[in-house]
């Protein structure tokens, strides 16, 4: 589990199905017109965005590939949601369009009937006339909008879940504890990888953690005297100091601590408070941050323990997923699918764990490297549908 910095661009684009496209800048309105075929090859069409025009310019509504080019001649940043009128599912989406600037909105419109809307920042949100497209294929994959109040179930569903997790973890951590007061080596190896491993399953709830999880889970990372730095505390501490024959009697100081932090991590959960925004974004970041730590072997302090904390990461993506799949169910039509890829990457990680031990990673030959960055680098691009289609949105 490691925390991450994350930041959206301006003007990034939405489409429906939950892919996102690169930013496209155009020079401004008058580069944009109805019909006209641009250096692309793709027909355009200019859009006024507005309080009080809202989707004027679409004069001549037609089906295929095409680019709709947004140009906000309002006085302040919107978005802008190109939706079907009659359910206000979403097509395609474009953030933050900037006063005076133009975006594009890259997107394939079959028949059916279709309107802009427009969101102004801090005012109520506006719907253009409706366009009908006559010709053409059925109209593609439109997901209705998820607000922040449609948010709210699963995340204290979900936080519910990690409070007993935590209690679990109180538990799970205090054997360690003991093993190390009693100086057997054996028993605090085991006792770290589980109380580890029951950890790193609460992945999509280290935004709330706070300072506690660099406590608990922090590496070297930005430590000028590295694993000799005061500041290494927590299960990584440990680790190395397990792995790298140091005495149990040296860990139990260490060992402590970690059982202290945890113990108040729990303690204090009952007043955290997870944001029901950010939950889609973590089921995508579990497994990110798994193919950037974990199966590069960047966090390994000795235990060579990373494919089982990658699949501790996969069942913490499972977690969540479970509390969104209500939302998901109707809005994302390839839920069976990933769900599929969840299973086969069970399988594969699974398939590295033999008598009751885990494989080290550079015990891994390059055939077996390349399918695990494989399998869990195409559940990564799945998954971005699900952050997608989960960003709350305005509908007002």
């Amino acid at each position: 589990m490691r925390s991450t910095t994350r930041t959206g661009a301006v003007g990034g684009v939405l489409v429906a199905g939950g892919l996102l496209a690169g930013l496209l800048l155009t020079g401004g309105a008058d580069d944009a017109e109805a019909g006209r075929a641009a250096p692309d090859g793709l027909p355009h069409t200019g859009i006024e965005v507005s309080p009080s025009r809202c989707g004027r310019g679409w004069q001549h509504p037609h089906p295929g590939l095409q680019v709709f080019d947004l140009h906000n001649t309002s006085d302040t940043a919107a978005e802008v949601y190109l939706k079907n009128p009659a359910d206000g599912s979403v097509y395609g989406e474009v953030e933050g369009i900037g006063p005076g600037t133009t975006r594009q909105l890259r997107i394939r419109l079959g028949r059916g009937a279709y309107a802009f809307m427009c969101l102004p920042d801090d005012t109520h949100a506006v719907t253009g006339p409706t366009a009908r497209v006559t010709g053409g294929g059925p109209a593609g994959p439109a997901a209705a909008p998820v607000t922040e109040h449609d948010l709210i179930p699963p995340a204290l569903a979900y936080q519910k879940w990690v409070g007993r997790g935590l209690d679990g973890l109180v538990g799970e951590t205090g054997r360690l504890r003991d093993a190390l007061a009693d100086g057997d080596r054996a028993a605090a190896e085991d006792a770290w990888l589980s109380a580890h491993l029951a950890y790193e399953r609460l992945g999509a709830a280290y935004g709330a953690f706070g300072d506690a999880d660099g406590k608990i889970n922090g590496t070297t990372a930005g430590l000028p005297d590295g694993v000799r730095d005061p500041a290494f505390t927590g299960f990584h501490r440990i680790e190395y100091g397990l792995w790298h024959g140091r005495t149990t009697a040296s860990l139990r100081g260490p060992a402590t601590a970690l059982a202290a932090a945890v113990k108040a991590l729990r303690d204090d959960w009952a007043e955290a408070r997870m944001e029901p925004a950010d939950l889609g974004l973590r089921a995508h970041e579990i497994l990110e941050n798994t193919l950037q730590f974990e199966l590069t072997g960047r966090t390994d302090y000795g235990s060579g323990s990373n494919l089982a904390t990658a699949r501790a990461n996969l069942d913490g993506t499972r977690a969540v997923l479970a509390r969104l799949r209500p939302l998901l169910v109707t809005r994302y039509p390839e839920l069976p699918a990933l769900e599929r890829k969840l299973d086969r990457a069970q399988d594969l990680l699974d398939g590295f764990r033999r008598d009751g031990r885990w494989t080290p990673l550079d015990r891994l030959d390059r055939r077996q490297r390349e399918r695990a960055d494989a399998v869990l680098g195409d559940l990564v691009e799945r998954l971005a549908s699900v952050a997608t289609l989960c960003d709350a949105r305005r509908t007002v």
